[in-house]
């Protein structure tokens, strides 16, 4: 008769390396990787932050196993890599409030992402790595308008003007040139080094999470509830991602072995009136701040599409409701409603 520990390892998948493993993105992707049967390697940069949110998820008593490692030290990241089939590089150098140069955290998210990929090529182990990208890196430029006014489509040839982004006056403007940058820079080391690489371009993030404090993203995607004085302003429009979507996308673009390249993951564009009236008819309990207090209307953010990804047999599961609601209850599970 098969014991537990032999029926576990009849149905792995594989090991996988998860780095920047607690924060929002990455802590859903490796629930969702065991979920698919992978054993996973996540890498955390302090050793002495709470991962229990981690190690409980089902299966992670057999299947997860925590890494120390810093983006500061490229090296420190090989004992999670070796052995590993896939490599889910989601960690980023985070300067939100504006304390380091956008050359400061771009020369450090290269010479990282630059270090892991060799590591990857020197594992002789890894056949694919997956890079979570951002919007950041097919939307920074002055987009302008056709003779009808309407923006032209963003797709997978989109990227940011770094130059253009430079101009720009506002904190966090150092994430969005690091995360172009950083992008470019893998795609061409794997391009150079016949390492096969996949980057996703998720948009706005939302939903549900499983890590303990209230994501960035998410708190931005509640504003009209939280209030958003120190986050990004909504624009008339943003495209969005469910959490879980998003995770999928991630697992999905590792496995299709015809996935090459950049993919835009973006299921559906809300705007601020759809936001207002789901609110207002599934929680009426909650009191919502003035909306055209909250709006940008500069900060427009349409056109993005995902047909590549869409084309190779992805499905989005997920739309507003759930991306609101979940998001809603996992606030309410912290406190934080």
């Amino acid at each position: 008769m098969e014991g537990p520990a032999e029926a576990s390892e009849k149905n792995n998948k594989g090991r996988v390396c998860v780095t920047g493993g607690t924060g929002f993105v990455a802590s859903w992707l490796i629930m969702k990787l065991l979920q698919h049967g992978y054993s996973v390697h996540a890498t955390v940069r302090d050793r002495n932050k709470d991962t229990s949110y981690l190690t409980n998820l089902p299966d992670a008593g057999e299947r997860l196993r925590i890494f120390v490692a810093d983006l500061g030290d490229p090296q420190s990241f090989k004992p999670a890599i070796e052995g590993c089939v896939g490599v889910f590089h989601v960690a980023h150098p985070m300067d939100l409030v504006g304390i380091e140069s956008a050359e400061t955290i771009t020369e450090r998210s290269i010479r990282a992402i630059h270090g892991i990929l060799q590591l990857c090529i020197d594992s002789g182990t890894v056949k694919r790595v997956v890079y979570t990208s951002s919007i950041s890196a097919v939307f920074g430029k002055d987009r302008g308008g056709g003779d009808d006014g309407a923006a032209a489509e963003v797709d997978e040839e989109s990227w940011s003007d770094v130059e253009f982004m430079k101009t720009l006056d506002f904190v966090g403007v150092g994430y969005y040139i690091s995360k172009t940058v950083t992008e470019m820079a893998a795609l061409e080391f794997a391009e150079k080094h016949g390492l096969e690489l996949v980057t996703v371009i998720p948009s706005w993030i939302h939903g549900p999470f499983i890590c303990p404090s209230l994501p960035g993203s998410v708190h931005s995607s509640l504003g009209l509830i939280l209030g958003n004085e120190n986050q990004i302003k909504y624009g008339k429009i943003t495209p969005m991602v469910h959490t879980d979507d998003n995770a999928e996308a991630h697992i999905y673009l590792f496995e299709h072995p015809d996935a090459k390249g950049r993919y835009i993951c973006s299921a559906m564009e809300v705007t601020v009136e759809e936001m207002v009236d789901h609110l207002r008819s599934k929680h009426p309990h909650l009191k919502l701040l003035d909306p055209e207090g909250l709006i940008n209307p500069t900060a427009n953010i349409d056109g993005l599409s995902s047909k590549k990804l869409l084309e190779i047999g992805f499905k989005y599961k997920y739309g507003i409701a759930e991306m609101f609601d979940d998001a809603i209850q996992c606030c309410k599970c912290i406190g934080r409603l």
